[in-house]
């Protein structure tokens, strides 16, 4: 939900956090003791949804958001793998986007990772400014866990969300990169310093993509004394903490229930010659689909005049354009 708040402006007085929606009490008074870093975690929930949409796009669930709580509908109230999604990359999101602004020196509470320092094996100098994901990763695991954790994260579905919520994390922390920079005359490398850095985003989003499409469905069981979730098929591997994990099985999709916060597949574009899940018959749920034809103007033939400037023709042709009925 605070993705969706550009009306708040920024998130710099205490009273705002009273106003935050979504927030349980202590998540409040974690937002009041950090508020320099709030912006930073409004901007990682807008690029958890933007990854979400751009990684179901195809797909009949596209992650859509409601403007009402929860944004994504009901579909997160459930155990399902899509809602174990929503958590990870939400997690991911915040870690990252509060990572980046210690980088980029906007935050007082943390700057540059200082304990990357001195030479390493490879033969080149630690030096640069690293990407500090241990603030991150800790201020995600305090803010995003914290709800779980003030319900008894003895529930099936609070040690769900525990889960996926590091699973995202360790997305980001598992695929952590070097980068350097050579120096000497002429662009020679005689030698050359490097830091760490994190992924791109879009990564992250693709590491958890592929952890949605092999989630592994648990259920809970005892370990002595301790509550712990296994894999509901005795015959499947135990997950690891980078999986995601998941209780409930998803609705198909297919049609408009709003009480459950599901938009439907009617409306939706498909591709006519395709047989996987964005393909008319899959993503129509067999109920096929309306053609219209489209007339769309591109530039071609273009030209370079000297000295300065490109000359194009105007290019007219007929697209078909496949939606669900």
């Amino acid at each position: 939900y605070l993705a969706k708040l550009s009306s708040v402006g920024s998130i710099s007085e205490e009273e705002t956090c009273e106003k935050l929606k979504g927030l349980i009490q202590r998540q409040v008074q974690m937002c009041k003791r950090n508020l320099e870093v709030m912006d930073s975690v409004r901007r990682g929930a807008q690029l958890a949804i933007e990854e979400c949409q751009y990684q179901f796009r195809n797909r009949r669930w596209n992650c859509s958001t409601l403007d009402t709580l929860p944004v994504f509908g009901k579909v997160v109230t459930q155990g399902t793998r899509e809602a174990a999604f929503v958590y990870a990359i939400s997690s991911a999101g915040v870690a990252f986007a509060v990572t980046r602004a210690c980088s980029s020196g906007e935050l007082d509470k943390c700057g540059c990772d200082r304990t990357v320092q001195g030479g390493s094996p490879q033969g080149f100098q630690w030096s640069g400014c690293s990407d500090n994901i241990a603030y991150g990763v800790a201020f995600s695991q305090s803010f995003v866990d914290i709800r779980e954790r003030s319900k008894g994260a003895s529930s099936n579905r609070a040690l769900m969300n525990l889960h996926n919520n590091e699973a995202g994390r360790k997305a980001i922390l598992n695929n952590m990169r070097v980068e350097c920079k050579c120096h000497g005359v002429s662009g020679s490398c005689e030698f050359k310093t490097c830091w760490k850095a994190m992924p791109p985003f879009r990564k992250v989003g693709n590491v958890l993509k592929e952890k949605f499409d092999g989630a592994t469905e648990v259920e809970q069981s005892e370990v002595g004394s301790t509550k712990v979730l296994v894999p509901k098929n005795s015959q499947f591997k135990p997950h690891t903490d980078e999986d995601l994990v998941y209780l409930d099985s998803s609705p198909d999709f297919c049609d408009h229930d709003l009480k459950n916060g599901v938009l439907g597949t009617s409306g939706r574009q498909c591709n006519k010659t395709s047989k996987a899940i964005d393909g008319c018959e899959l993503m129509c749920c067999g109920r096929g689909f309306h053609t219209d034809e489209v007339e769309v103007v591109e530039r071609c033939s273009c030209k370079f005049h000297w000295c300065c400037s490109v000359k194009c023709k105007p290019c007219h042709r007929v697209v078909e354009i496949h939606t669900c009925r």
